[in-house]
C-alpha cells in the first residue's frame, strides 16, 4: 500500500494549460460590465444628490465608448475578409453577426439609456429638501412653470421607493424628499452585457450565463414603475416566475446535449451530430436538447406558444423599460438562437424545421388576430412584438446565408422602430389633474391611480402646506394616455408626433417606402427561394390582418373627432428623449428609402464561425 503511495506521489502531474483571455478582443463588453460595476459603487458611496448625473454621464460615456471600442474590433476582426476569431477557450466567438449585432446592441442601448434618464414626463410634490413647506406659493416650483400643476418638480418614470407598498405614506414620503431610484441605471449597464454576450457564446454554459446577467436585472427593471404600481409589480413577479421555467428548460437541454455529444461547445456539437446523423447513429437525445434549449431561446424572442407574458409585462413594466426590452432583447435572443440553431444542430434541419414552421405560423396569426382585440396601445404593440417574431423566424427556417443576412436587417429595422414607438407613447399624457386627498385609494390594478375625497383640498396644495398626512397620491401630472379612445384626434392636434408616430405604424404594417416593407421583403424571399412559399403566403395574410390594427390607430388619430373632455396632450421631452425619437424616425425612413448600405453590411456579417 505504502509503496504504491510512493509511486503515485512522484508521478508528475500534467501541466495545467491556463486559458487565454483576449482582453481587447472582449473589449466592447469588458467597458459595459465595467460601467455596471462603478455605477453600482457610484450608488454604495456618492451623496444622493450626484447620483443622479454621475449615473447618467457614466452610462451613457460608457456606451459611447464601447461603440468606439468594438469599431476598432471590428475593423481587425475582420480586416483582408477575415471573420474573426474564437476568444476565452472557444467560450466567446468575435465573427460577423456576433460584432453586426453588437454595435446594433450599443446603439440601441444609447438611445434607450437616454430615455431612462428622462425627467420631464413626470411632475410629483415638491421635495422637502428644495422648498419650504410652509408658507409656500402655489407657483412657486424650481421649473419656473406656473399653473394647474405648480409646486411640484420634474421627475423620471421609475418609483422613489421600489421596497414600499404602492399607494402608502411611504411612498408618498419618499416622493416628497426626492428620492430617486438611480440603480435603473447600473441595472440597465449590466444587461446590455449579457445581451452583448448572449450572442457571441460559443458554448452553452456561457450561454446560459449570459442568459442570465441580462435577465435578472430586466426582472427588477420591470417592477419599478412609478404609476400603476401594482401592475407593475405583477409584471416583474410574472416575468420572473416564467423566465425562471424558461432558464431551467436551456439548462436541463444543455444537460441533454452534453448527453448527446459530451461537449457544450457549438462547434463541437456541430461536428458530433454531423458525424452521427451522416453514419445513421441515434440523435434522439440531441433532439430532446435541442427542444428544451429552443423552448429557453424561444421564449427570450416572444414566439408562440411561449409569449404570455409579453403583453402584461409590456403594459406593466416602466414605459422606458418596455422600450428596451421589445428591441434589445429581441436582438440578443435572436442573435443566440441563429448561432445555436446554425453552428450547433444544423445537422438535423429536417428534424427541426418543421417544428418551427409551427411555431412561426402560430406566431404570425395568432398575435395578428389578438392585436386586434385590444384597446391599450401598449398591449397592441406588444402583440405586434409577438408577430414580428414570427416573420423573423422565416429568416431563420431558409437557413441560408440570404435568410440569415435577412435576418440580421430585420433586427436592425424592428429594433429602431419599435423603440421609437414606445418612446412616442411616453409623451402623450392624460389632462394634468389636481389630485384630491383621501384615506382610502382606488385599486391600483385597475386602470385609475386617482384618489377620490369629497373635500377639496388638493394633493399639491396639501404637499405645499404640510398637511402630506392625508395625501396617498404624489403625482401632480398625467399618466400615459395608452387607452384607444383617448388618442381620437391626436394627430389633427399634435400633428408631428401623430405623423411619426404613424411612420411606426405603417412600418409595422409593412408598407413600402419603410424599413418595415423592405425587412420583410427581404425574409419572404429568402424563405420562398429554400421552398417556404406557404410560410410566405401565411405571412402575407397575417401582415393584412395586422394592417387593420395599424391602420385602425392612424384612423384614430387623423380622422375621428377630439374628445370633448380630457383630451390627452403631448409633453415636450428632454433633448435625449427628442433626439432618440428623431433617430428612430430617420432611421425607419431612410432604411425605407435606402436599404442598400445595411443590406450590404447584413450580408457581409452573415456568416458564423464554426
Amino acid at each position: 500500500m505504502s509503496t504504491s503511495f510512493v509511486a503515485l506521489s512522484s508521478t508528475p502531474l500534467a501541466a495545467i494549460e491556463t486559458p487565454s483571455v483576449e482582453y481587447a478582443a472582449l473589449s466592447p463588453m469588458l467597458i459595459v460590465f465595467g460601467a455596471g460595476v462603478i455605477g453600482v459603487l457610484v450608488e454604495a458611496f456618492a451623496p444622493r444628490r450626484l447620483r443622479y448625473p454621475l449615473q447618467m454621464g457614466l452610462s451613457l460615456g460608457g456606451l459611447v465608448v464601447a461603440l468606439a471600442a468594438l469599431a476598432t474590433v471590428a475593423a481587425a476582426q475582420t480586416a483582408d475578409g477575415s471573420n474573426g476569431q474564437f476568444a476565452m477557450s472557444g467560450a466567446v466567438v468575435l465573427d460577423r453577426p456576433t460584432l453586426y449585432l453588437q454595435g446594433l446592441l450599443l446603439i440601441i442601448a444609447i438611445i434607450a439609456v437616454g430615455f431612462i434618464a428622462e425627467r420631464r414626463l413626470e411632475r410629483v410634490v415638491a421635495p422637502v429638501t428644495m422648498r419650504t413647506l410652509a408658507g409656500a406659493a402655489v407657483t412657486d416650483d424650481q421649473s419656473g412653470r406656473a399653473g394647474l400643476n405648480g409646486g411640484g418638480v420634474d421627475a423620471d418614470m421609475f418609483t422613489p421607493s421600489g421596497a414600499s407598498v404602492p399607494n402608502t405614506d411611504a411612498e408618498f414620503e419618499a416622493t416628497r424628499a426626492g428620492a430617486v431610484t438611480t440603480e435603473v441605471f447600473p441595472l440597465a449597464l449590466l444587461a446590455v452585457g449579457g445581451m452583448m454576450l448572449f450572442p457571441a457564446c460559443g458554448d452553452l454554459l456561457t450561454m446560459f450565463i449570459a442568459l442570465e446577467v441580462f435577465s435578472l436585472p430586466l426582472y427588477l427593471l420591470c417592477g419599478l414603475a412609478r404609476r400603476r404600481r401594482l401592475i407593475s409589480q405583477e409584471a416583474s413577479l410574472k416575468y420572473f416566475l416564467l423566465g425562471a421555467f424558461s432558464s431551467a428548460f436551456f439548462l436541463f437541454g444543455a444537460a441533454f446535449v452534453y448527453g448527446a455529444t459530451g461537449s457544450l461547445n457549438l462547434s463541437t456539437i456541430g461536428a458530433s451530430i454531423t458525424d452521427v446523423a451522416g453514419t445513421g447513429g441515434d440523435t434522439t437525445l440531441a433532439l430532446i436538447g435541442l427542444a428544451m434549449l429552443a423552448v429557453g431561446l424561444l421564449f427570450k424572442v416572444g414566439a408562440v406558444p411561449f409569449h404570455s407574458w409579453i403583453p402584461d409585462v409590456y403594459q406593466g413594466a416602466p414605459t422606458p423599460v418596455t422600450a428596451f426590452m421589445a428591441s434589445a432583447t429581441k436582438v440578443a435572443a435572436f442573435g443566440a438562437l441563429l448561432r445555436v440553431f446554425y453552428v450547433g444542430f444544423g445537422a438535423l434541419r429536417d428534424q427541426w424545421e418543421p417544428a418551427l414552421w409551427a411555431v412561426a405560423i402560430a406566431s404570425m396569426v395568432i398575435a395578428s388576430v389578438m392585436a386586434v382585440t385590444q384597446n391599450d396601445i401598449k398591449r397592441m404593440l406588444a402583440y405586434s412584438s409577438i408577430a414580428h417574431a414570427g416573420f423573423i423566424l422565416l429568416g431563420l427556417i431558409a437557413f441560408d446565408d440570404a435568410g440569415l443576412g435577412a435576418t440580421l436587417f430585420y433586427l436592425a429595422a424592428y429594433a429602431f422602430t419599435t423603440l421609437g414607438a414606445f418612446a412616442t407613447v411616453a409623451v402623450i399624457r392624460e389632462p394634468d389633474c389636481d389630485t384630491t386627498t383621501s384615506d382610502t385609494t382606488t385599486s391600483d390594478t385597475t386602470t385609475s391611480d386617482t384618489t377620490t375625497s369629497d373635500t377639496s383640498t388638493s394633493a399639491r396644495t396639501a404637499a405645499v402646506h404640510g398637511t402630506a398626512a392625508a395625501v396617498r397620491n404624489p403625482h401632480l401630472s398625467g399618466r400615459e394616455a395608452t387607452d384607444l379612445t383617448q388618442w381620437s384626434g391626436l394627430g389633427r392636434r399634435y400633428p408631428l408626433v401623430g405623423a411619426m408616430f404613424a411612420v411606426y405604424l405603417l412600418s409595422f404594417a409593412g408598407i413600402p417606402l419603410t424599413s418595415g416593407f423592405i425587412a420583410k421583403f427581404d425574409v419572404f424571399a429568402a424563405a420562398a427561394g429554400s421552398g417556404g412559399g406557404v410560410l410566405v403566403v401565411i405571412g402575407v395574410i397575417s401582415s393584412a390582418i395586422a394592417a387593420y390594427v395599424y391602420i385602425r390607430i392612424i384612423v384614430a388619430m387623423f380622422f375621428d373627432d377630439v374628445p370633448t373632455r380630457d383630451a390627452p396632450h403631448i409633453v415636450k421631452p428632454s433633448i435625449l428623449t427628442t433626439t432618440g425619437i428623431a433617430v428612430c424616425t430617420l432611421a425607419t425612413v431612410v432604411l425605407g428609402i435606402f436599404p442598400q448600405p445595411l443590406l450590404d453590411l447584413a450580408d457581409a456579417a452573415a456568416t458564423f464561425l464554426r
